[in-house]
C-alpha cells in the first residue's frame, strides 16, 4: 500500500511537523529547481501577499537557499521559523513580520 504524497515525510497539506509541533501555514511556496535569487524573489512576493503573523512554506532545491533565507529573513525582520532538509529539497517555514 501506498502513502499518499500529502502525508508522506511527516507532512500534511496545511501543516508541517516539527520536533513534536505542528505550525500551520497560509501559503505555500514551490521553489524547487530555481536557483538564486529566484526563490528569495518568490519569497518576498508571497510575503508580501500575507498578513503580519501569517507563515509561508517553502520547498526549495538550491543549496544556497539555507544562506540566503537565513539573511534574508535578517535583513527584513521577517522570522525563519524553521529549515529541514528531506533528500535533496529544503523546506523552510517564515513567518511575515
Amino acid at each position: 500500500m501506498t502513502t499518499p504524497p500529502h502525508k508522506r515525510a511527516g507532512f500534511l497539506m496545511s501543516e508541517t511537523i516539527l520536533e513534536n509541533d505542528t505550525i500551520e501555514f497560509q501559503k505555500e511556496l514551490d521553489a524547487r529547481g530555481l536557483n538564486c535569487p529566484l526563490p528569495i524573489l518568490k519569497a518576498k512576493k508571497a510575503l508580501a501577499e500575507l498578513q503580519s503573523g501569517e507563515v509561508l512554506r517553502i520547498m526549495a532545491t538550491d543549496p544556497g537557499s539555507v544562506r540566503d533565507f537565513q539573511a534574508f529573513c535578517k535583513q527584513t525582520g521577517n522570522a525563519l521559523l524553521s529549515h529541514v532538509q528531506i533528500g535533496r529539497e529544503f523546506v523552510f517555514l517564515m513567518q511575515r513580520k
